[in-house]
């Protein structure tokens, strides 16, 4: 067994880990990703033109929905009760440095026993997922990504922050 994959027990067999005996303390996620679009795309978002009415309202409220529900997405996650969660999407120079798209970010509270990163991911996802099939009649060829963790705050491994140039930086923590 791998040092460090919490999801198998000494068997090797898959199990969810057991926070039970874990303190709630504050704890904090935010990730990010992005969405490569066609500049026709992109201006009917600019000028809430889409067929479709206000596509980010629309998506941020999908982002929310699905960090609420990750626990039933992905197996081995705990429910958690959200204490906050904001989802921004704005226009932004893409990670390949050469155009423009969308980026959106969710930042997910809880105090619990257990980190909320997988919300985080999820709810962008999601809400890049809904802006794909908002958007899709204007453009088939839109690339959703880099979806990644930015930062990460509290619980027993510390705080966590992605470096400068998209790598693993901060404090030097294990996640």
């Amino acid at each position: 067994m791998e040092p460090g994959l919490s999801h198998l027990n000494p068997h090797g067999e898959v199990h969810m880990v057991d926070v039970a005996g874990k303190p709630a303390t504050a704890r904090e996620a935010v990730a990010e990703g992005f969405l490569a679009l066609a500049p026709e795309a992109l201006a009917l978002v600019r000028e809430g033109r889409a067929g479709k009415g206000d596509v980010l309202a629309v998506a941020r409220v999908a982002a929310i929905q699905a960090a609420k529900r990750t626990a039933e997405l992905i197996p081995l996650c705990h429910p958690l009760p959200l204490t906050g969660l904001e989802v921004a999407i704005s226009e932004t120079v893409l990670p390949d440095g050469g155009s423009v798209g969308l980026r959106c970010e969710a930042r997910v509270r809880t105090t619990g026993p257990t980190g909320v990163e997988m919300e985080a991911l999820t709810a962008v996802q999601v809400g890049l997922l809904t802006l794909y099939d908002m958007l899709k009649s204007a453009d088939r060829a839109m690339t959703i990504g880099p979806v990644r963790l930015i930062a990460k705050r509290g619980g027993r491994s510390g705080d966590w922050q992605r470096g400068g140039d998209g790598g693993e930086g901060g404090d030097g923590v294990d996640g």
